[in-house]
């Protein structure tokens, strides 16, 4: 293993309530090494177990209690995070209990933070373009059970919309669900690229927030210069180098007991 590096978080912003605590990694930090450095959170990646396992220790300090993980499908089922046990099936996970940390993992696809405007409940997301296409976000946004305008969203590190080359079926796709998704292809005119688009993973998750009420989205393309295909220093890449690492992108929130103990 390498000698171990400062973990590099990346904190949203974005107008939380201050109960409310989220944390992005980067590859930096962590002891894997060779395509998985630094930081790989991703026991699915054929990296050394025993690395992954140090690599999540490493988050300890940070966090008030272990991630629970999922076993992400690309699908669009959520689960509430306090009362499931790790590596369920699914792409979201949400909480109504405070100091469980919901979390998904990426390497291109793209991470969504979610929290309510009284910071009594969280979700993570994990939006793929296949989930994101079949209303993963919707589902999370349903399943926390309050007002479409009292929800806030963060949308973290995901393949940029100059990068992520994708097929006409897959624009297909997205136009059939809602047209308003033609706006988030650019069609590639060279001939080795015939037939093929560039997709905006960042706007067409605005469109479909935007459909059911949630306006107030912050993060990647909005307010933050975001892509995990450019920028290999910070950033795992699936797309770019096929066997890589994962990053975490975590989310929960204290209780009021926790804010005022914190506050003595």
């Amino acid at each position: 293993m390498t000698n171990l590096a400062p973990i590099t978080f990346i904190t949203p912003n974005w107008p939380a309530p201050t109960n409310v605590k989220a944390l992005q990694t980067t590859r930096l930090g962590g002891v894997s090494v060779g395509p998985y450095s630094n930081l790989n959170l991703g026991a699915h990646v054929q990296d050394d177990p025993m690395a992954v396992a140090k690599n999540r220790q490493l988050l300890s300090p940070y966090l008030p209690s272990e991630p629970v993980w999922v076993n992400q499908v690309h699908g669009v089922d959520v689960i509430d995070a306090a009362t499931s046990t790790c590596l369920q099936n699914a792409d979201a996970s949400l909480t109504t209990k405070p100091n469980v940390v919901c979390v998904t993992m990426t390497a291109d696809c793209l991470p969504v933070l979610l929290c309510d405007k009284k910071g009594t409940v969280v979700a993570a997301v994990h939006a793929g373009w296949r989930g994101l296409c079949d209303g993963v976000i919707e589902a999370a946004v349903n399943k926390m059970h309050v007002s479409p305008s009292d929800v806030l969203v963060w949308l973290g590190p995901a393949i940029g919309p100059d990068a992520f080359e994708v097929g006409s079926d897959v624009r297909e796709q997205f136009i059939e669900k809602d047209s308003q998704a033609a706006l988030a292809f650019k069609s590639i005119n060279n001939q080795d690229s015939k037939g093929k688009w560039l997709c905006n993973l960042y706007l067409i998750a605005q469109q479909r927030l935007n459909n059911i009420g949630v306006t107030q989205v912050y993060g990647a393309s909005v307010n933050e210069d975001f892509c995990t295909y450019t920028d290999e220093a910070r950033f795992f890449s699936f797309r770019r180098d096929n066997v890589t690492g994962r990053m975490a992108s975590m989310i929960w929130f204290e209780s009021n007991t926790d804010m005022t103990a914190a506050r003595l």
